[in-house]
Parts: structure tokens; sequence; C-alpha cells
């Protein structure tokens, strides 16, 4: 079959040059090209040859080999649900082999483009293997232009891209009116260049800024050739839910089904918080007693096998500076007054994950409504320490399934909410409904904070986590 494709891709560079459409002096390049599959010939007939990217599974053909093979081991328990989904994203996987969205390369002239396949957008339940078989797909695609990603961290980097072209703009000369610049476009051309499959972890909205700029970033990415693939909590109707001005979002929903097809993965099983094996006690209660003693002799313990002295450290973030008050090495000792009581966010969070590989984190309270911008954090937090496997040490007020307390506000929580709603032009009928006023959204995402935060005690994730090898 293939040496049937290779001489029709031959007879086609013959027709090419006789027709001097191509030069001899050109054919060494496009046929280096071909024979890495990133051309599609005019009869659309790929030629596909073995890619020479490694993935870290190559002794496998593909991701439901590989599936299937955890499961003879006795590593994972067979889930029809996860072998399912597994099964379509084997397929997908087969069939994205020598596919490119590169369209500026010499041969693109000549050549007809492959159209993309669709993606996948996965949901379900927290702990339900989404993002393992995301993952597992991941590692068997065979190209180089592939990114894997926290959504979260994801639009961080647009908001960075976007600022950095803002501020490459000329300045405004005085008295004369700025033309309109839209940089959602470069930003997509950008990223499209740098990636044809996006893989994202935790696809949520919660931010207005991410909401309003989804659509034209995404048709973008999509026209570009981006494949996508995404694993999120909710179904896409779901997304962004009584979000601030979601009329305005609702529309990139359209294009996400337009473009991915829904998949859902919930069988109705929390695999992280299954009985594993515990690395040791991990969470201790501030009720427990000299609990404080505890913690300093466990970081004392940790602390003598660093090649540093215990010390305050400054870490560069954005061109600003996030002092942490107690570390050593790769081992830091927070409060959580100090992570997530301070105006500081996901971008801090991520520097501190690849910093260190151990955090403590002391006196978390109860997270009522009243604290609902500390619980924002806190989740962020968790969700980067987790994204890059760092360990956790915790001592709160109460068991994690009962930290996070549904409560009414009071006179004065409500005097604030109104003075906003009033600010924002949002009659107090509709605010009520809101996300952002009731905490349904921290709720939400609190059960896959908990979920994970289970996990992250269990012995298998914090060996895992262990950098002193790498």
């Amino acid at each position: 079959m293939a040496a049937g494709k290779a001489s029709l891709v031959a007879l086609e560079l013959q027709f090419c040059v006789k027709n001097k459409l191509l030069s001899k002096s050109d054919l060494p390049s496009v046929i280096s090209c071909i024979r890495r599959g990133l051309a599609t010939s005019v009869l659309s007939q790929t030629v596909e040859e073995p890619s020479a990217t490694t993935s870290p599974n190559s002794s496998f053909g593909g991701p439901l080999e590989h599936y299937n093979s955890l499961i003879r081991d006795g590593l994972l328990r067979e889930d029809l649900q996860q072998k399912t989904v597994m099964e379509i994203l084997d397929q997908m996987q087969k069939n994205l082999r020598g596919y490119s969205n590169d369209r500026s390369s010499f041969f693109s002239k000549f050549f007809s483009q492959r159209k993309p396949p669709k993606g996948y957008y996965i949901y379900g339940d927290v702990g339900t293997g989404k993002t393992m078989v995301m993952d597992m797909f991941y590692n068997h695609v065979e190209t180089e232009k592939k990114k894997r990603v926290h959504f979260h961290g994801f639009m961080l980097d647009v908001h960075k891209r976007i600022h950095r072209l803002k501020q490459s703009l000329p300045k405004r000369k005085v008295g004369k009116m700025a033309k309109a610049y839209d940089p959602i476009a470069p930003v997509a051309e950008e990223i499209s260049e740098e990636a044809c499959i996006l893989c994202f972890d935790e696809f949520q909205v919660t931010d207005i800024a991410d909401a309003m700029i989804l659509k034209q970033l995404f048709e973008n990415l999509f026209l570009n050739g981006v494949v996508v693939v995404a694993t999120s909590n909710r179904p896409p109707d779901d997304l962004y839910k009584n979000g601030l001005q979601r009329v305005n979002f609702v529309p990139f929903i359209s294009v996400l089904k337009e473009y991915c097809q829904t998949l859902r993965l919930d069988s109705g099983i929390d695999y992280r918080r299954r009985n594993r094996p515990a690395a040791g006690k991990l969470f201790y209660l501030s009720s427990e007693p000299d609990v404080n003693a505890t913690l300093d002799k466990l970081f004392d313990e940790m602390a003598f096998k660093q090649n540093d002295i215990t010390r305050p450290r400054s870490l560069k973030v954005h061109g600003r500076i996030l002092t942490l008050y107690k570390a050593c090495g790769t081992i830091a000792d927070c409060t959580f007054e100090e992570l997530c009581d301070r105006p500081i966010g996901a971008s801090d969070y991520l520097e501190m994950s690849a910093v260190f590989d151990t955090v403590f984190i002391r006196n978390i309270p109860m997270l009522t409504l009243n604290k609902k911008t500390q619980a924002r954090r806190f989740i962020t937090l968790i969700d980067a320490l987790y994204e890059h496997k760092v360990r956790v040490v915790l001592q709160a007020d109460a068991p994690l399934e009962e930290l996070f307390v549904q409560e009414h506000h009071d006179d004065h929580d409500h005097h604030d909410t109104h003075v906003l709603l009033d600010d924002l032009g949002i009659s107090r009928d509709a605010g009520s409904s809101l996300a952002i006023f009731t905490g349904e959204e921290e709720v939400f995402a609190f059960q896959r904070t908990v979920s994970r935060l289970t996990e992250m005690q269990t012995e298998e994730y914090w060996v895992a986590g262990d950098r002193s090898s790498k």
C-alpha cells in the first residue's frame, strides 16, 4: 500500500517538474518533507512513514495497547467507560499520523492541505480518569508540534502574549487617536505555529477576561488547523454557567461543539479517593496536640537533606518579587495567609511549582463564603501544585471534606454585593443567580480540590513528585 502511494507521489513530482511547477533543485527538500509525512499530495494521498519522534511509550502501538497492558499488569482496574474513550482516542492518534498545520512551507503551494480531524472534549465527574486517558493519548501522538497544558496556565500565557503585542505597538502621538488593534488573531497565529495538537487539562472558565476572548481565540486556532483535546468537569453547555455577561460567551460553545466532539467519561467512581497506600501522615488538624512542633520537626528532617540553609526566598514573577518567608532548597514552609490572603494568583503558584517539590501549607481555615476570594486562590494553588506533581503537607482547622462551608451572607456582605451589582449595572434579581455571588462555582471546583488533595497524600503521588533524582 505504501509503495503504491509512493509511486503516485513520484508521478506527481515528475508532472510538477515537467510543467515547471518545481525545479529539480527543489526536489530533495520536497521529498524530505513528504517522507516526514508533512505533505499531502495533489490527490490527497498521504505517504505514511514511521515517525521520527520517539514517544515515552514507544514500545506500544498506541494508547489503547498501552491502556490494556496496564490492566493486564494489574496497575489499572478495567473501566468500560475509560476503555470506550480510549478506543476513540486510539483511532484519533492513528488518524493524526503525518498531520501538520504548517502552511508556510514551500511545498504547500503545490500540495493540498489535509483537513484536520475533529478534536474531543471529554467531561465527567472528578477522579474518573479523564486526565489519564488524555495524557496517554498525548504521549503517543507522533509529532513534535504538540502541547499539553493546564487550561488556566494556557490562558495566562495568552494574556501575556496579548500584553507583549500591545506593548510593541508604536506609542500614540499627542492629539491623535490610536488605531484600533486586535491582538487575538496574531496571538492565535503564534500558538498555531508552535503546535498543531493542543491538549488542555481542566478546561474551565471562571474569569470574565478569559470568557470574552475565547470565541475569537479558538475560532482562529481551529481555522489555523489546530486540533484540540480537552478534559473538564462540566459539559460544554455548562461552561461559565451564570457568569457575568455570559450572553457574550455563549457563541464560543457553538464554536467548540463544531470543532470538537463531546465525550462523557463518568463511571461514578473517584479513583483518586479509592483506598491506596498512604505516604505517611501528611494531613494534620490544628486541634492536634503540639501540631506546630510536629510540623517543625518534619520540615527540619526534610531540610536536613537539602544543600541549603533555611531562609526567606524571593521569586521573580513577571517583573515583581514574590517573597516566601521560610524555605530550604526545594521545600517551602508557608501559611494559608501567606499564600491565599494576599493578592497573588496563578502565575505566582506556577512559579512556586517550578521551584519547589514540597510545600507545607499551615493554618488552613474553614472556607466560608465570607472567604470566597481566599477559597478561589486556594483552589488555583492546589491545581497548580497538582499539575506539577508538587508534594504537600497540610494543617487545617477541619477535615478536607468539611473545609468548604456554605452559609448565608451577613448584612455587611449583602451591602457590599448590592454596591458591586449597582456598579456593574446588574439588577439585584439577576445578580442573585450569578455564580460569582452565590459561591456555586467555588463549591463545584472545591469537589475537585478535595479529590486532588486526597490523591496527593498517597505514596504513589509522593514518589512521583520526588525530584531529587531528576
